[in-house]
This record gives structure tokens, sequence and C-alpha cells, in this order.
């Protein structure tokens, strides 16, 4: 798989540009400022609907506009498929997948299958669990489709029982030990525990998948000084056995049981997959807190690469992006690093620097100005 072309339209800094891709090795090269990460940033959310580097859709569009239009002919197994997006803010974004409308954005989820690895991924090991459950999930989707729906609903009866929650908490606040209505939490417990069941164990079978890339990855880019592992931790108890959907069903009913009075009391949700957490260990430490600059930036590095090697090795070739990496890597996992990625389908490159990007790596090459992108060499 391939980018051939992509192209944006009011896309954060570009008013409108355009560039032809190459497979294999494409390097970019500019100035910092001069929107390098936005192009990365633009095939990231065709592959996931999600930016990198922001939260709300409303920074993607330049300003002044009223929308924002990412456009990517995508090559696979012989056949191009053009991909067009259209951001609006506050509102559902448009897709088309060919010549035709998809019925919602989220149907072009896996037409591009790519893997980006940029300096915001060091929240990866030092930030909130958050960052971790966004990894895994986006990973989740890349891998089968169907799971954006599944996360989809997931996170949206989160929403409602908070919101019915959050009311019954001020209602008891200001009118005494009465309360709101929460007549129909049971239905959403039971909504949370068939759907949070669901994400679970896709979470845990993922887990169990790639925690041996992690380790593989982590040992070459580091040149085995450490031993990399990762663990999921769940905010129920699960036993020794992997569970199936039923037990997890099961497990979140009666953990959700368990929770009731401390969440009145606190007016939110404090059971399911939301909850959860991603450890990351080096050696017998817990690598937040622990690791150095440089051990957490190649973790980080390994958690992106062991998700590119196990699409791999499920069949699937996907795009790897590696926005401004090599900049903040020593020579030596400088050129451990070019070993790795340097058979990679298509692999695209920034960098402020020529020198940063180990010659092995240095394929087509494009001049990244302020709001132009020039094929040079």
């Amino acid at each position: 798989m391939y980018v051939r072309r992509l192209e944006l339209v009011d896309f954060r800094s570009y008013e409108r540009v355009g560039v032809d891709l190459e497979p294999g090795a494409n390097v970019l090269v500019g100035a910092n400022g001069v929107g390098k990460t936005n192009l990365a940033e633009a095939l990231g959310y065709v592959a996931t609907l999600d930016s990198h580097r922001v939260a709300t859709d409303a920074p993607l569009v330049r300003l002044g506009a009223e929308s924002a239009v990412i456009r990517c002919a995508v090559v696979h197994e012989g056949r191009e498929l053009l991909i067009e997006l259209e951001i609006v803010p506050g509102k559902a974004n448009r897709a088309r997948l060919g010549r035709s409308p998809a019925r919602r954005a989220r149907d072009v989820l896996g037409a591009l299958r790519l893997v980006l690895f940029a300096p915001e991924d060091l929240e990866l090991v030092r930030g909130d669990p958050a960052e971790r459950r966004r990894y895994l999930d986006d990973l989740l989707v890349l891998r089968q489709p169907r799971y954006a729906g599944v996360r989809a609903d997931y996170e949206r009866v989160v929403k409602q029982r908070n919101a019915l929650l959050r009311t019954a908490y001020l209602a008891r606040k200001t009118g005494g030990s009465r309360g709101g209505d929460l007549s129909t939490l049971a239905v959403w417990d039971t909504h949370l525990a068939r759907h949070g069941a669901e994400l679970l164990a896709g979470r845990l079978e993922l887990v169990a998948a790639l925690t041996p890339h992690v380790t593989k990855a982590y040992d070459a880019v580091a040149a085995g000084r450490a031993s990399a592992g990762i663990a999921y931790r769940p905010s129920v108890e699960l036993g020794e056995t992997v569970p199936d959907r039923a037990t997890l069903t099961e497990a979140l009913t009666v953990a959700l049981a368990e929770a009731r009075t401390a969440e009145v009391d606190r007016g939110t949700t404090l059971v399911g997959p939301h909850r959860d957490d991603l450890a990351l260990t080096l050696g017998p430490l817990p690598a937040k807190g622990y690791a150095s600059h440089g051990e957490s930036w190649s973790f980080a590095l390994a958690l992106r690469l062991a998700a590119y090697d196990l699409l791999r090795s499920d069949g699937i070739e996907p795009v790897l992006v590696l926005d401004d990496v090599f900049a903040e890597l020593d020579a030596g996992r400088r050129e451990r690093l070019a070993g790795l990625v340097g058979g990679a389908a298509q692999l695209l490159v920034t960098c402020a620097v020529d020198d940063d990007v180990p010659v092995a790596l240095r394929g087509a090459r494009y001049h990244v100005g302020e709001g132009t992108v020039r094929r040079v060499g």
C-alpha cells in the first residue's frame, strides 16, 4: 500500500497544495514551522479520522475558511482508490470513496492503513492513561475497522450515563438526600456492559498479539539495553484466564453494581474500558517515572514500530510516517531505525536538516516551504 498523491484545500497552513509521492522512501525537508507536520497530520487523519496533535477539528481548518478538504489517492494491490474528506468544525464530516459519497465518514477507515510516529508520542510513555488507550483503540480500528463502531457506541453510552449521573449528583447536592431520577441507570448499565465487553475483548486480544512485537522493537532500537514489556490493566477483576465476551459482560455488570454508590456520590462512571490503562515496563520497573528521556523516546518509537510490524504480520503493508524523528536520536539509534524501516512499502520522513536522515533512507526528496511542496533532485 502507498499514497500516490495528497491534496489539501484550506487544511492548516495550506490554502491549496498537491504533492505526488513515490513508493519507498520520501523525505520532506523544510525549516521548522513551514508545514511539514501538517502533511503528516493530514495523512494520519485519513487513516484514523483523528489528529495526533489536537483534540478537536477546528484547528485543522485554515483561518478564515469554513471547511478543509483532504484528498489522497491510495494504491493497494495494483488498484487506486481516491479518498476525500471534508472537515467541517461543529458538524459531521463528509467523505467520498472513489466517486461515491460515503454514508458516514468512518466508512473510509481501512482504506488507508498508516502508522505515524511523531514527537507527541512521548506522551504514550509519560502521559495520562488516555494517551495509551487511544493508541490501542486506533490500532484496533486499523486492524479491524468494525471497531470504529464499537468504540463510538461505547463512548456514546458513557457520555449518556455520565450525564445521568451528573444530573442526579447536582440534584442531590442542591435538593437534599433524595437526589435525581436514576430509574434508567440500569438500562445504561446493560448497554455499557455489552459495548464495553466488546471493546475490552478487542483490546485484550490486541495486547496479547502486540506484546512480543513491542519487546522485539525496543530491543532493536535500544540495542538490548533493557527488556520492554506491556500489560493491560483493566478497571475490573478478570482472573488469570483470558475471558470470553460473555464473561467480560458479566464482570462489568457486577463491577457497575458494586460501584453504584461511589458513582452517584461522584457523578461519573467509574467502571469500564475508559478507566483502563496499558502498563509499560522496562525490566522490573514502570517506564513512567523511571525511564530516562532516551529510554522514553525509544519506548514510544517501539510502540509505533510494534504496531507497524503487527499490521505487516496480519498481511497489511501500511504506510509508515516518521515526523521529525531523527533529530531526537543519536547516531546509533538513527542507523538502527533506518535498518528497521528501510524495507517499508512507503516511508515518509519529515526533517529540518538533510543530514539527520540516514543515507539509506534518502529516496524521493521534497522541499517544503510556506504553503508549497516541491519535488527536488
